[in-house]
């Protein structure tokens, strides 16, 4: 660095630094794509993944107005040439870990957001690999060839833009937001391209007229958070204007564990909808303890027949991983939502343990009451060995969830 009159400035070998670049990485169509490769006779033609409720639909079958987690009937309905396959959880798993070792061949800098797709840093490569569209369509390549799968990449200097621009570039695309061109390449998109801008903060911003990012930086922050809220109008604000400073972390660990339910559109008895809960739970607090990771926080999540969405959330006195804690908990939580429940029905039911520790150790009390951790141990025992449908509560007997999601390692 050198020193002048006005300050600090850059010498040449500073300027000529490489700019940062991150690339989104996400797999088109994931589930869906990857039937179409192991059976040639599904290429081309519009195909459906899942059991009551789309958990995946092809680029022939979304051109039909197909959505997830559309449920079924609708789908076909919109889609009547629509081919319908059952999910192969153990496909996709492996599909995804072929896909993330070419990404950690590419860069050691990765994160994963979910099992098809990711973040990667580029930046420290330009010498080594060449510029970072070079890399990205080497990354293309080899997924292409390798695991067979088409696969969208986006490069700009921050994360969010970089998610925009695999967004925009999708199907199976290429697309670079040069250095200088960031508002010119963001303003003109519709505000939905916004995180966290859904249906209902969609709907407020176009009540005021608000329907371009460009609209959204043109506000003003004070208008947007008067509109919106204080954390939620900053957050927008800045990301208008690409101001994103996260960085792509390397290691970091989930800070909750979840899952969640599609239950259609048709009336579910309540007594039908907390046996649907108490399976969820099962199925995270099995996680949990997968993970050594135990929890104090309980969220449940509902969206309803009118697509409105509701949380409610309750910390406990002490983490724990204990299924039966973690159940009477949520079953609460559920209890207080009935009427609710019963007024706008319910048609997705979720729930998701927060706060967790790092390494499962659960500190005991000398005056708690025994406890069944040895149960839970036992249960998992079974499950893992024989499979978790040979296992299960009286009350889900007959009832299929949806399959357990493959996600990323703990």
């Amino acid at each position: 660095m050198d020193v002048s009159a006005g300050g600090w400035r850059c010498s040449n070998r500073c300027s000529k630094l490489p700019r940062v670049a991150i690339l989104h990485a996400d797999l088109d169509a994931f589930y869906a794509s990857v039937e179409q490769r192991d059976d040639p006779a599904l290429r081309g033609r519009p195909v459906l993944v899942g059991m009551g409720v789309v958990l995946a639909a092809s680029y022939e079958a979304k051109a039909c107005g197909v959505r997830t987690p559309m449920g079924l009937t609708q789908a076909r309905a919109l889609c009547p040439r629509a081919v319908v396959v059952p999910p192969r959880m153990r496909a996709y798993a492996e599909a995804s870990k072929a896909v993330f070792e070419i990404f950690r061949d590419t860069t050691p800098i990765v994160e994963g957001i979910s099992i098809d797709e990711a973040f990667l840093d580029v930046t420290g490569l330009y010498k080594i690999r060449g510029p970072a569209r070079e890399i990205a369509a080497g990354l293309r390549h080899d997924v292409r060839e390798k695991v067979g799968l088409p696969i969208t990449v986006g490069i700009a200097g921050t994360k969010f833009l970089a998610k925009v621009a695999s967004g925009v570039g999708k199907p199976d695309g290429l697309l670079e937001v040069p250095p200088g061109k960031e508002l010119e390449f963001l303003h003109p998109l519709p505000v939905e391209r916004l995180w966290g801008v859904g249906p209902v903060t969609s709907g407020k911003l176009r009540k005021h007229q608000i329907t371009t990012v460009g609209h959204v930086a043109r506000v003003g922050e004070a208008a947007l958070v008067s509109l919106l809220g204080a954390h939620h109008g900053r957050h927008l604000h800045a990301l208008a204007h690409n101001r994103d400073p996260r960085r792509v972390r390397v290691g970091h660990r989930r800070g909750s564990i979840g899952s969640q339910c599609a239950l259609g559109r048709r009336p579910r008895p309540f007594a039908e909808i907390d046996a649907t809960l108490a399976a969820l739970v099962d199925r995270v607090t099995r996680r949990m303890r997968a993970a050594h990771r135990a929890g104090r926080t309980v969220t449940l999540r509902l969206r309803f027949d009118d697509f409105g969405r509701a949380t409610r959330s309750r910390s406990m006195l002490k983490a724990t991983m204990q299924t039966r804690a973690v159940l009477e908990t949520a079953r609460a939580l559920l209890l207080e939502a009935r009427p609710l429940i019963e007024s706008r029905g319910l048609t997705l039911v979720g729930v998701a343990v927060s706060n967790l520790d790092s390494d499962g150790n659960v500190q005991p009390s000398l005056f708690d009451e025994l406890t069944d951790d040895s149960l839970d141990v036992a249960m998992d025992a079974v499950r893992d060995r024989f499979g978790s449908k040979l296992l299960t509560r009286a009350a889900t007997l007959g009832r299929d969830l949806n399959p357990s999601v493959p996600i990323l390692p703990d």
